[in-house]
């Protein structure tokens, strides 16, 4: 049986609360509604559209500032963030980031997301990228949301070591090490990745 408007809409609140990265388009599906409906609920529960929540969620949930490159510069939307610690960022993957054939990603922009989320958890004004060993483990499609999770994981041959998994879901699709040089390491880049 259907839920009634109020129970859909407390339901609706409870979803949103629960997952603030939830599209409108899964909050259709999971209630068997319409996309207008699910916004038009929203308005009447004065619930801001993604884009809104997660710029809130930006500005609300950490208060340090990428250094290392322009916030904007990053692929994906950073949502959390402690340097030289962990950085998490959202890549909604659009019609312009995959292959019109097949609208399978293409694996440069999952990179650029994990690499840049590397850049941009140093706590650095300078952070090079002098090496990375990846994998990917699935084909992303047109549609999905990946979510990349950086964790800074010590140091080795005075460069940075950052881990980043991307998921969509709770399925793993990416996996990368990086090896990250920054301005305040007293080595020399060159002869630290001829390793």
């Amino acid at each position: 049986m259907k839920p009634t408007k109020s129970e859909r809409q407390k339901l609706l609140k409870e979803k949103i609360e629960e997952s603030p990265f939830i599209t409108d388009e899964q909050l259709a599906s999971l209630f068997n509604v319409s996309i207008q409906t699910i916004r038009l609920d929203r308005m009447e529960l004065s619930i801001p559209e993604l884009r809104e929540r997660i710029k809130y969620v930006a500005t609300n949930q950490w208060n340090e500032t990428v250094k290392a490159l322009p916030l904007e510069e990053v692929i994906g939307e950073v949502i959390d963030l402690e340097l030289d610690k962990r950085a998490i960022s959202i890549l909604d993957i659009q019609t312009d980031l995959v292959f019109s054939r097949n609208k399978i990603a293409r694996g440069h922009h999952l990179f650029a997301q994990a690499n840049s989320l590397a850049v941009a958890v140093i706590n650095d004004e300078l952070a090079l990228t002098a090496k990375a060993d990846i994998k990917f483990t699935r084909q992303v499609k047109e549609g999905e949301r990946v979510v990349a999770k950086a964790v800074v994981k010590g140091e080795q041959k005075g460069l940075t070591i950052v881990v980043v998994n991307s998921f969509v879901g709770n399925e793993k699709v990416f996996n990368g090490t990086f090896y990250m040089y920054r301005s305040n390491d007293k080595g020399d880049i060159s002869h630290e990745i001829s390793d």
